[in-house]
Order: structure tokens, then C-alpha cells, then sequence
């Protein structure tokens, strides 16, 4: 059986994270925010759920995933 990495824990065990969000984001609160972490982590949970699961990823996952928004990847999604 393959090994499973879990990557995520507590927004509220956190503490002192400088969480923002975009300013795309919506009136409703429906957003995602985003935190650099002491360690160079970034973290990203759901803004409605402020002190649910916070996602970690490395800075380099991040940008390989912004790479791929900006390149446009992802618009088959939103049809």
C-alpha cells in the first residue's frame, strides 16, 4: 500500500501567521487566504472556516501551480 503525506493541520495552532487574501475575492466571504510561514511554508485555508484545516505546500509548489493559472491550465474548470 502506497504511503499517504498528510499536509495540513489546525489554521489555529498557526499562530501568528499574517493570513491575507485577494482583493478578486468575493463580498460573501468565499475566498481562500494565504500565509508564509516562519519556516518558508505557505499556507492556505478557507476563509469562512478560519480556524479549520490550513494546507501547507512549499514555496515551489506554489509557484508551479501559479505558473500553471497564469498559463492558463485551469480554464477548462470553469465552464
Amino acid at each position: 500500500m502506497a504511503s499517504v503525506t498528510h499536509n495540513s493541520q489546525s489554521a489555529e495552532l498557526l499562530a501568528g501567521a499574517a493570513w491575507r487574501k485577494s482583493r478578486y475575492s468575493g463580498a460573501l466571504g468565499n475566498c481562500v487566504e494565504l500565509a508564509t510561514l516562519p519556516g518558508g511554508q505557505i499556507a492556505l485555508r478557507n476563509s469562512r472556516h478560519p480556524d479549520g484545516p490550513a494546507v501547507l505546500y512549499t514555496r515551489d509548489e506554489v509557484a508551479a501551480f501559479l505558473s500553471g493559472v497564469k498559463d492558463g491550465e485551469f480554464d477548462d474548470m470553469l465552464a
